[in-house]
């Protein structure tokens, strides 16, 4: 069974920083693409309202960021220990959220498919973690 265990959140200063983990169990995750996405809103276990923050490529370490982020949080991969980081610096208000990590094929696989990713480096999510709560305040 696939699991992807976050951890790492917590109550953080604003333009303060944190560092998110994740950590993947249950397969190889060679030729997948992970990344983290979060949600601010109510319905925290939507997937549908999850916002896309940044993805990696496990093969070439490509990646992609939500404007709102670029410059700011870092994702980087350590494949020894099948985890990913995303580092966050500057953390603004609009930063709290709930941050899922996620795993999937890389949209990079899927060019020239009818069928949009569901984000920037990410064709779909194959699997969720349980989520980890940032809350960015004075």
């Amino acid at each position: 069974q696939v699991r992807l265990a976050e951890s790492g959140g917590g109550p953080a200063e604003i333009g303060g920083s944190l560092t998110l983990s994740c950590t993947g169990s249950g397969r190889s995750f060679n030729g997948y693409a992970m990344g983290w996405f979060r949600q601010a809103s109510e319905k925290e276990h939507d997937e549908k309202e999850r916002e896309f923050v940044a993805s990696i490529n496990w093969a070439d370490g490509g990646t992609h960021y939500e404007d709102s982020v670029k410059g700011r949080f870092a994702i980087s991969r350590d494949s020894a220990r099948n985890t990913i980081y995303l580092q966050m610096n500057m953390l603004k208000s609009e930063d709290t959220a709930v941050y899922y990590c996620a795993a999937g094929p890389p949209s990079e696989d899927y060019i020239g498919d009818a069928s949009e990713p569901v984000s920037p480096g990410l064709y779909e999510v194959d699997h969720w973690g349980q989520g980890t709560q940032v809350t960015v305040s004075l």
